[in-house]
């Protein structure tokens, strides 16, 4: 079955980079595609001679804004494997893309650029609230976008449902594009262990500290159940992807251990699911 992807969201958020992304993974995208002829695209794509390779359509906002949902909602109503994909950042962080880019913002003549940007995020609320996907991008480069977009389309799904677990650290902010944050901190640090400081917990010698720990092994315990009842039920209700965030405090041993643990546990479970280690060489 072929894949359909909507990428989606706030001007200079990434969304060319995201669908430089998808051309490298081997998908075949458009971008800047007006909302008009979209369904004369899904159309053609759907016809037996189309072929199979997955399509991503890139859509620009702009002042469009109010046909978006409407194009999306005929979209879901055309194609059975659509992904809407909606990418999003933090104020400071638009403002300082477009005053290096010095591009025009869609909504430019409204005020100052913040003030645009501010429009055009209100403006795309319902948007983002039908997105099956957020990622917020305020912390990545090129380099981890690329990376998280390579762990969300990088192969076709073989599972109703696909598992990020992202480790992060505390001190570094809490991820804004996550279903689930679980607080790690409670377990007993290996960074106060001077051979294991300079590691992290993808080494060995820091996985076996703390997973050997009491407190551990309940609360893995806990938590394998506790996954085991959520996931069917997100599944039921059609989720298509499901991110669990562990924090720690500087994210490179307790949470990063933890998320790598119940991937694996994830996967001998036959559930689908990638690890993503935001703050590991911070």
């Amino acid at each position: 079955m072929r894949s359909f992807v909507v990428i989606t969201g706030m001007s200079g958020a990434g969304r060319s980079q995201s669908a430089n992304c998808l051309e490298d993974l081997g998908w075949f995208v458009m971008d800047n595609l007006p909302l008009s002829l979209i369904p004369k695209v899904i159309e053609l794509a759907v016809t037996p001679s189309a072929g199979s390779d997955p399509l991503a359509l890139v859509v620009g906002t702009g002042h469009y804004h109010e046909e978006v949902v409407t194009a999306i909602d005929g979209l879901r109503a055309s194609v059975d494997n659509l992904k809407i994909l909606f990418l999003d950042a933090a104020i400071d962080v638009l403002v300082r893309r477009y005053e290096t880019s010095r591009r025009r913002h869609p909504f430019s003549e409204v005020s100052t650029l913040a003030g645009a940007i501010e429009t055009e995020r209100e403006a795309l609320t319902p948007v983002k609230a039908i997105a099956d996907v957020v990622i917020d991008t305020t912390s990545l480069n090129v380099h981890q976008l690329r990376d998280r977009m390579f762990e969300l389309f990088g192969e076709e799904a073989t599972a109703a449902l696909r598992t990020t677990l992202l480790s992060f650290g505390y001190k570094y902010g809490i991820p804004r594009d996550v279903d689930i944050v679980l607080d790690c901190r409670f377990l007993p640090n290996p960074y106060w262990v001077e051979k294991l400081r300079p590691l992290t917990g993808c080494d060995e010698s820091v996985a076996e500290y703390v997973l050997e720990q009491k407190v551990t092994k309940d609360f893995l315990e806990r938590l394998e159940d506790l996954l085991l009842l959520l996931l069917p039920h997100y599944i039921a209700e059609g989720k298509s992807y499901l991110s669990v965030a562990f924090g720690c405090t500087g994210g490179r041993h307790r949470s990063v251990v933890i998320a790598e643990y119940l991937a694996n546990f994830l996967r001998s479970q036959d559930h689908q699911s990638v690890i993503y280690h935001r703050d590991i060489k911070k």
